[in-house]
């Protein structure tokens, strides 16, 4: 990469993105002991520890799971393409360094 600017340009744009990704991940991981706490109250079961499985094994509390394995993926991937766009500007900052190091070598 020669120029730091692209990468700079990307942060700036998607981290907006990383946000969202991460406010659905963390809304879903609070979300999932409402749905928990719903379905145990749903459960004809007598003991907690049987309506506490009951909730684990419904569906509903399955498709959440699945929708937090979705917004965890999401927001890994947008984190680490964020990262990467950092280290491209420490590479080139790493570059501009040693090129300024060998020209002053040069003379």
């Amino acid at each position: 990469m020669t120029d730091p600017n692209e990468a700079i340009t990307y942060i700036i744009k998607n981290s907006e993105a990383h946000a969202q990704a991460k406010g659905n991940r963390v809304y879903i991981e609070q979300y999932r002991k409402t749905v928990k706490a719903q379905l145990m109250a749903q459960s004809t079961a007598k003991t907690v520890s049987e309506r506490e499985t009951d909730a684990y094994g419904h569906a509903d509390y399955a498709a959440l799971l699945e929708g937090l394995k979705e917004a965890v993926i999401q927001e890994e991937k947008l984190k680490f393409l964020l990262i990467a766009a950092q280290l491209r500007v420490d590479v080139w900052r790493t570059n501009q360094a040693n090129n300024r190091k060998q020209d002053n070598a040069a003379r």
